[in-house]
């Protein structure tokens, strides 16, 4: 399958990063085509300025010098984000990621007035692999994981009819031991690896990493 992992976390040594790197190790074990986006590493844009905007607006392209990362996600079969949740959200480039490259005619289109959704239709897999600093029953019950709801829901409509999801979550990273963290991100890593199983066919095993941009290895056990 060729897939797509968008990694959004400033830290190389970061926890974030060795779940990262475990995912794609396993994912490239398992045989399948990666395409490798570190957006720190790339230096990634994230804002959306008055001309892209416009473009939005209009129901048109905007280029904004985006066409290869345009051209990774509509060849993307399968799609992987891996960040930290910052303030209960997306981390500022990631939402900027999506801002600027799901653009019309790219991720959605309009008729009539009305917002179409299923563009996205080589999409038959999505995997969202984040960490939490609180624990799990302040995010689901107090909080409501908005972030969840945004791409399960929200973003999740963009892609192939039935598409197969797999939200994978680490809560309260700050007070986990070392142990706890490996377990938690071999869980991790394990569970978004199985959704991709039995997906398109299988091709030589390849990472390509990021659009231009170097992405050094990541270990450790920072967030």
């Amino acid at each position: 399958m060729r897939i797509l992992a968008i990694f959004c976390h400033p830290a190389q040594d970061s926890f974030a990063a060795s779940v990262l790197e475990a995912l794609t190790r396993r994912l490239r074990g398992d045989g399948h085509e990666l395409t490798l986006v570190d957006l720190y590493a790339e230096g990634f844009d994230p804002v959306l300025d008055l001309a892209g905007w416009r473009a939005h607006r209009q129901d048109r392209r905007h280029d904004g010098g985006l066409d290869a990362h345009i051209a990774a996600l509509a060849e993307a079969e399968g799609l992987i984000l891996v960040y930290p949740t910052w303030w209960y959200g997306l981390p500022a480039m990631l939402k900027g990621w999506i801002d600027r490259v799901w653009q019309p005619g790219v991720a959605f289109r309009m008729e009539g007035g009305a917002f179409r959704t299923h563009c996205l239709t080589r999409l038959t897999r999505f995997a969202v692999v984040t960490t939490y600093g609180s624990p799990r029953g302040f995010i689901e019950w107090v909080v409501g994981d908005p972030a969840r709801r945004q791409l399960m829901r929200g973003l999740a409509l963009q892609f192939a009819p039935g598409v197969r999801a797999c939200w994978a979550p680490i809560y309260s990273v700050d007070q986990k031991s070392a142990a706890e963290l490996e377990r938690a991100r071999d869980g991790v890593v394990s569970r978004a690896a199985r959704l991709f199983r039995g997906g398109a066919t299988r091709r030589p095993s390849s990472v390509r990493s990021g659009l231009g941009a170097h992405r050094r290895p990541g270990a450790g056990s920072g967030r």
